[in-house]
């Protein structure tokens, strides 16, 4: 398928508890590990997307609720994350880092400029797979925001949406509904249908373009929560 911040406002690490993010984010990927490894995970139209991520020249996009499973599963990917520069987005981040990625801290709403520039140079200089969450870190749930499109447009780059969802969760009462597998259940990670955006695209393309990848999202979304009977919305 084709188709000006204040920098006070960002978390920062104090030197003194650098030890105690770094095992925060050891636990973390210990507790991940421990729900991951026991799942019975099913994989659903991975054929769609194959020779993109053989390629390692594509970029992952899925919601701020589904990060937990599909990031155990692509753990070895050493892919390029944008991660915001929130108290929350540390824990992801330390989480990230122990796992492999390099995370490039920011967002479409603190320090998104900047960063997204960044990740663009990252993806063409060192050939490695982009990952970004196109609703975070604060939503709207379920939206997608530009950065994503952007991203796709300078690096030439297509975008492959991922979902999933799991037999028995539990579903947080956050903004974005955040889910969590129970140890030992069933789950299924369906792959959308890639999403290339051309480079000559203006900003009309760019939102066709960016309404794509939100239905493509939702769509397997909504797909892989009806497979076990969930309507989380």
């Amino acid at each position: 398928m084709t188709c000006h911040v204040n920098p006070h406002s960002a978390f920062r690490i104090p030197k003194s508890n650098r030890l105690k993010w770094w095992l925060i984010g050891w636990l973390g990927k210990g507790l991940m590990n421990l729900i991951c490894s026991t799942m019975r995970i099913r994989v659903v139209d991975f054929e769609k997307a194959r020779a993109e991520i053989e390629s390692r020249r594509f970029i992952f996009a899925f919601w701020h609720s589904r990060i937990l499973v599909l990031s155990y599963l692509y753990k070895r990917l050493g892919a390029a994350i944008l991660v915001s520069r929130s108290k929350d987005g540390e824990i992801i981040a330390q989480i990230l880092k122990s796992q492999g990625h390099k995370t490039i801290r920011g967002s479409t709403s603190r320090h998104g400029v900047r960063a997204l520039a960044r990740l663009i140079r990252i993806l063409k200089e060192e050939v490695r797979p982009g990952v970004v969450v196109p609703d975070g870190p604060r939503g709207p749930r379920y939206k997608v925001q530009p950065g994503i499109i952007t991203l796709a447009q300078k690096t030439g780059f297509p975008i492959v949406p991922l979902s999933y969802s799991a037999e028995k969760l539990k579903v947080f009462a956050s903004w974005d509904r955040f889910i969590l597998p129970y140890p030992f259940t069933e789950g299924s990670i369906i792959y959308g249908t890639p999403i290339s955006v051309p480079g000559n695209i203006d900003g009309e393309g760019q939102e066709v373009c960016r309404k794509r990848v939100e239905e493509e999202l939702n769509r397997i979304t909504r797909t892989a929560d009806q497979y076990y009977g969930h309507a989380i919305e």
